[in-house]
């Protein structure tokens, strides 16, 4: 077994692969002791006029074996480094090479490390300050390059959508920059809690990078699954949701906080995962708790219309460490955004990344997800079941889509347990 050490951002990862010539390698090491040791038995029990021979023919023998495997152990290291290369190419684990001409000053300038100008830090041991970038930025650099392309002090290009395609790619967290954001003015900002149900005009709004220039015309859209016609604030059934249901699958926010109850201290704050335009985490502020929404500008402006109604948007993918330490959140709710695709394990890393951050009797709220195959539906409640979550609510239902067909539907308020 061998590694592979990679310098990623300010720290070094280390992989284990496996090295397929390594049973090749111990079988020919053994071959060459056994030779070498009946070569020596048949010199020692040899007659004495044929010793001399024999000594020299054995070592002309042993040098040849010698240097057979000297080069059968270059091969295999040649044939390593190359195994190592392309397993980094292929997982996009590699180092940034700040001397490559694609990368950009800026760039450069600043992934550059900064030693600390009063020397080693007594309370932490570091002697430099280093910055942290994603890995896999380093597959984008052109994309980075235009990012951290820009006048120092100045005004920073309208270029937001260009910092979500990095995001998307798989480039997060991205780099800071040294220039001004550009400015919407906000105005006409009602306080708070009448911000939570006021509609405010476009022009507060960013709509560079989006196909839509106003609310109206998001409103006529579904964005997702958990979002059609979540702009509408005023009217329609966005106003209904959470307090008044259209089937048995659609919990409402007083059932699910009474199943916690005030014991054990209740829900005070929570982590809402592709919340949508925020209604949730306004749901939950007229009932005093704090809701922390996660979400991207993916087709519309959900960071800041969240902001607008005056609760607190995050802007993470969900393929990020959620920045939040552990244990810390009463309740953690998700709809569709748990639907992440490629290999089951990228769903797996997701769940224990919820499960880290809900403290023991918390709750976890799945709301309506979409069960597109029966294998999903199976896969998931499997996942769910290993994590030994107790299950308060449990509700499998079917709903007609726009096209009249039949969908599988999941809900389902689960309490972690308390683990030793």
């Amino acid at each position: 077994m061998g590694s592979v050490s990679l310098k990623i951002g300010d720290g070094t990862a280390r992989f284990k692969k496996v090295s397929y010539c390594s049973s090749a390698l111990n079988l020919l090491m053994l071959f060459s002791v056994v030779t070498t040791n009946l070569f020596a038995l048949y010199a020692f029990t040899s007659s004495p006029k044929n010793t001399h021979h024999l000594i020299s023919h054995t070592h002309k023998n042993i040098s040849i074996i010698s240097e057979q495997v000297s080069l059968i152990l270059r091969e295999i290291d040649s044939s390593q480094k190359k195994l190592a290369q392309m397993e980094k190419e292929l997982l996009g684990y590699e180092s940034f090479d700040l001397s490559s001409p694609k990368v950009t000053s800026e760039v450069r300038t600043f992934l550059t490390p900064h030693l600390l100008p009063l020397g080693k830090d007594s309370r932490t041991g570091i002697t430099e300050m280093v910055a942290s970038v994603g890995h896999s930025c380093v597959k984008s650099l052109d994309l980075l390059g235009q990012f951290m392309s820009y006048k120092v002090n100045g005004v920073c290009p309208d270029d937001w959508s260009l910092g979500q395609k990095l995001i998307l790619s798989g480039c997060e967290p991205l780099p800071r920059r040294r220039c001004f954001g550009k400015i919407v003015n906000k105005v006409g900002l009602v306080s708070f809690p009448d911000s939570l149900w006021s509609n405010y005009s476009d022009k507060i709004y960013s709509w560079s990078g989006i196909g839509c220039k106003n609310l109206a015309c998001l409103n006529v859209k579904k964005l997702n699954r958990d979002c059609a016609g979540c702009f509408d604030i005023g009217g329609g059934y966005e106003r209904l949701r959470y307090v008044k249901g259209r089937g048995k699958n659609d919990f409402l926010i007083d059932d699910v906080l009474g199943m916690l109850g005030n014991g054990g201290g209740g829900v005070r704050i929570g982590f809402d995962i592709g919340g949508g335009s925020g209604t949730f985490a306004a749901r939950m502020a007229e009932r005093g708790v704090t809701i922390v929404t996660a979400t991207l500008n993916v087709d519309a402006p959900f960071n800041e219309f969240i902001a607008a109604r005056g609760v607190f948007p995050l802007y993470l993918s969900l393929d990020n460490r959620f920045p939040f330490h552990d244990n810390v959140f009463d309740l953690v709710h998700v709809g569709n955004a748990l639907d992440v695709s490629g290999r089951p394990e990228k769903l797996e890393f997701l769940m224990f990344d919820i499960d880290r951050v809900l403290r023991a009797g918390g709750l976890f709220w799945l709301d309506n997800f979409l069960c597109t195959n029966e294998d999903k539906k199976t896969a998931l409640t499997r996942l769910i079941e290993r994590f030994g979550y107790k299950k308060l609510k449990w509700v499998v239902g079917e709903k007609i889509n726009g096209a009249g067909k039949s969908e599988v539907y999941l809900s389902a308020v689960l309490q972690k347990p308390v683990r030793v």
